[in-house]
C-alpha cells in the first residue's frame, strides 16, 4: 500500500486530511515538528522552514500531501499593518522549493499541493508569497496536482471574534463562499488518489452570501449585538483582498452550520 506524507499535518485542515487517510485506510507519515498522540499515523520530526529531518521523512513515500503554509493572519485571528507590507516565506517558498527537490531525489510519484482561489489578482503580500510557492510546483518536473480552497470558516471566525471590541463593524457588502476544511480535506484526499494530476477543481463552500451576511450570522450565533456598517468595494479592490467566489467543487457544510456546532450553548441562550 502507498505511503503518503503529510505536511502541514497538525493544522486545522491537516489534522482533517489525517483523519480522513486513516479512515480510509492508507498509510500516513505526518511531518512536523513534534509528535502528538495520534498512534494511527508515524510521525516524521522536522522543519520545513529549514529543512530539518526532511529527506528521512521522504524515505520509501510515494503519496505528499503539502498542506504547510505559515500565514501571521490566521495564526493571531487578526490584521496587522506590516500584513500589507510583508509576509513570511520560509514555509510557503523556500520550504516549497525544498520539499520539491527532496521529493523529486526520493522519486515522489504525486505531490499534491494545496493553494487558494483567487491568487492570480490578490495583492496582500501572504497572496503574493503563496502564488510564488505554487508557480515552484507548476514548473516542478514531478507528477503534480494543485488544490486551490477558499478561506476556511475557523479563519472567518477568529476575524470576526477580532472585531468583538468594537460597536460598529464595517464589512465589505461583496459576496464570499469560504468553506468548511472537512470538506476540503475530503475533495484533497480524493484528488490525491483519482489518478488525476495537474490543476484540479477549485473547492468553496456551498453558499454565496456577501461578508456582511457572515457577519450577521455570526453575531446570531454568538449572542452579540453589534452594528454592522456595509462597504462598498470595487471588483478589483474586492478581488485584490481575496473575496472571490469559487465556482469549483461545492463543500456541504454551510456557515450557519458550522456556527452551530461552534456556538451551541450561546444559540439555545438566545
Amino acid at each position: 500500500m502507498p505511503l503518503t506524507l503529510v505536511t502541514g499535518g497538525t493544522g486545522h485542515l491537516g489534522q482533517d486530511i489525517v483523519t480522513r487517510l486513516v479512515r480510509e485506510g492508507h498509510r500516513v507519515r505526518v511531518f512536523a515538528r513534534s509528535p502528538q498522540a495520534d498512534t494511527d499515523v508515524e510521525w516524521a520530526i522536522g522543519d520545513l522552514a529549514t529543512g530539518a529531518g526532511l529527506r528521512e521523512a521522504l524515505q520509501g513515500v510515494d503519496i505528499v500531501i503539502n498542506a504547510a503554509t505559515y500565514s501571521p493572519i490566521a495564526r493571531r485571528g487578526g490584521v496587522r499593518p506590516m500584513d500589507f507590507f510583508t509576509s513570511p516565506s520560509a514555509v510557503d517558498v523556500e520550504g516549497t522549493e525544498r520539499l520539491l527537490s527532496f521529493c523529486s531525489a526520493a522519486s515522489v510519484q504525486h505531490f499534491l499541493h494545496v493553494s487558494i482561489v483567487g491568487l492570480d489578482e490578490a495583492t496582500l503580500p501572504y497572496a503574493r508569497v503563496k502564488l510564488a510557492g505554487e508557480q515552484l510546483v507548476r514548473r516542478s518536473a514531478l507528477p503534480w496536482s494543485i488544490v486551490r480552497a477558499m478561506p476556511f470558516y475557523y479563519l472567518l471566525d477568529k476575524l470576526l471574534a477580532g472585531l468583538s471590541w468594537l460597536p460598529m463593524w464595517p464589512v465589505p457588502t461583496t459576496l464570499f463562499n469560504p468553506v468548511d476544511t472537512s470538506d476540503v480535506a475530503d475533495h484533497i484526499v480524493q484528488c490525491a488518489f483519482d489518478g488525476g494530476r495537474g490543476e484540479r477543481p477549485e473547492i468553496g463552500g456551498p453558499d454565496d452570501l456577501s461578508c456582511t451576511e457572515f457577519a450577521r450570522q455570526y453575531l446570531d450565533a454568538r449572542g452579540m449585538h453589534r452594528k454592522i456598517l456595509p462597504m462598498s468595494l470595487s471588483e478589483r479592490k474586492a478581488r485584490g483582498m481575496g473575496f472571490v467566489v469559487s465556482h469549483g467543487v461545492r463543500g456541504q457544510m454551510s456557515w450557519a452550520d458550522w456556527l452551530r456546532g461552534q456556538y451551541p450553548a450561546a444559540r439555545a441562550a438566545a
